[in-house]
């Protein structure tokens, strides 16, 4: 019975147990029920206040489109009124003009033209004008500081062909027994041993300047020694030749360090060295290869051209020179061609080649020529009368081209030398 009892009890609760769950179940759908008819409710709305919205936007898009059709007649008909008034007044200004419209129109353009071409005449002689006068002015002070800040010495030298004896008894020593001294001097320098009247001195003759300055050496030592005769004189001649060629790559390595154009080719080196004994109008070459680098390399770095390509343009702008005695033509394209075969810049070998051309085929070349012409043209760079001096300073005053740049004093120091 107590078993019994235990039972039926654990059966109750049991079954109130699933009552309570079964309840909870229930209560819990239903509120889920609830939530989503209120959520299915709020989408109902929600579409149906979308759909009003796009029936109103319907009706407003329909009366617009029926008052833009409405717009569109309206003007289409003033288009076409318009194209009948301007074909009228078209007719009607052709009668009273007597052109037609094709023939107003190019007269129009015609009288245009002419206008604006008359504009552009007037305006473009302003130009050329304001830029002629600033141009020549800007030109004036470039050259002006760039002979200022290269205010070199003078370069003028007289060519030396004649060496000092110590007594006119040595000119008997110079011929030797039948001439045989005399003879063997001009086979080793071939130079011309000139011995006229002129007292205690002899005149070498030779258009290569570096033969003459070998026979003046030789001659020198071989006076000084006392002891002449065909094998002495052989023996001077060579060491003498060795002495001038020293000289030579010195004089050219010396010049283009000074310059600071580097790089150069050991024979260009040399050329340039040989440009120490040749002179041109009195003017030392060398010298004036030097001055007219530095007034390249200043004109160049004025005018924002290359001013290495100016620099060594204007060292080597001469280097024919040193071969013109050796080699026919002229010597900017002997200059040019010995630069080209031995490594030298295109622009710089242009510079060689055009620096006496009327026309350049680049800036740096009118530059080198520009440089040239002040190096060469300067008072006192070449010899001169000092008539002539003087009408050359008279003629830079009137030019304008600012003879402040050189200082009175060393003007006055030239003109003295010149004179």
């Amino acid at each position: 019975a107590q078993i019994l009892e235990d039972v039926a009890d654990e059966r109750r609760a049991i079954i109130i147990e699933g009552k309570e769950e079964a309840l909870k179940f229930r209560t819990d759908a239903e509120a889920e029920i609830r939530e989503r008819r209120s959520e299915v409710q709020r989408t109902e709305q929600r579409i149906a206040n979308r759909q009003e919205n796009v029936e109103r936007r319907a009706t407003n898009l329909e009366r617009r489109e029926r008052k833009l059709s409405d717009k569109e007649k309206t003007v289409s008909e003033l288009e076409h009124s318009l194209t009948e008034l301007k074909a009228k007044k078209l007719t009607k200004l052709e009668e009273i003009g007597q052109l037609s419209m094709s023939d107003a129109r190019n007269e129009l353009m015609y009288s245009a033209e002419q206008e604006i071409e008359h504009d552009l005449a007037i305006r473009y002689r302003d130009f050329e004008e304001q830029a002629r006068a600033e141009a020549n002015e800007k030109a004036r002070n470039i050259l002006a500081l760039a002979i200022h800040r290269f205010a070199a010495d003078v370069v003028s030298e007289a060519t030396v062909t004649t060496v000092q004896l110590p007594s006119d008894d040595m000119k008997g020593r110079l011929i030797g027994r039948e001439g045989r001294n005399i003879r063997a001097i001009e086979k080793a320098t071939g130079v011309d041993l000139i011995i006229d009247d002129t007292p205690e001195a002899v005149t070498l003759s030779c258009f290569d300047p570096v033969r003459r300055e070998i026979a003046r050496l030789a001659v020198t030592n071989l006076v000084s020694d006392g002891r002449i005769h065909p094998a002495r004189i052989e023996e001077m001649v060579g060491r003498s030749e060795k002495e001038v060629s020293e000289l030579i790559w010195k004089s050219g390595e010396e010049a283009a360090l000074e310059v600071g154009v580097r790089g150069l080719h050991p024979d260009i080196v040399r050329l340039l060295g040989r440009l120490k004994y040749r002179y041109s109008y009195g003017e030392n070459v060398l010298q004036h290869s030097i001055e007219v680098a530095h007034l390249s390399s200043m004109i160049a770095s004025e005018v924002g051209a290359n001013v290495k390509v100016a620099m060594a343009g204007g060292l080597l702008h001469d280097l024919g020179k040193a071969l013109s005695h050796e080699v026919e033509g002229p010597h900017a394209e002997i200059g040019a061609d010995i630069a080209s075969k031995h490594s030298v810049a295109k622009a710089v070998c242009t510079c060689i080649a055009e620096h006496h051309d009327d026309v350049m085929s680049s800036t740096e070349a009118f530059i080198v020529s520009a440089a040239d012409a002040i190096s060469a043209a300067r008072p006192g760079s070449r010899r001169d009368t000092a008539e002539n001096y003087i009408k050359r300073l008279q003629a830079w005053k009137k030019s304008g081209a600012h003879l402040t740049a050189w200082r009175s004093a060393t003007l006055f120091r030239r003109a003295a030398k010149c004179a």
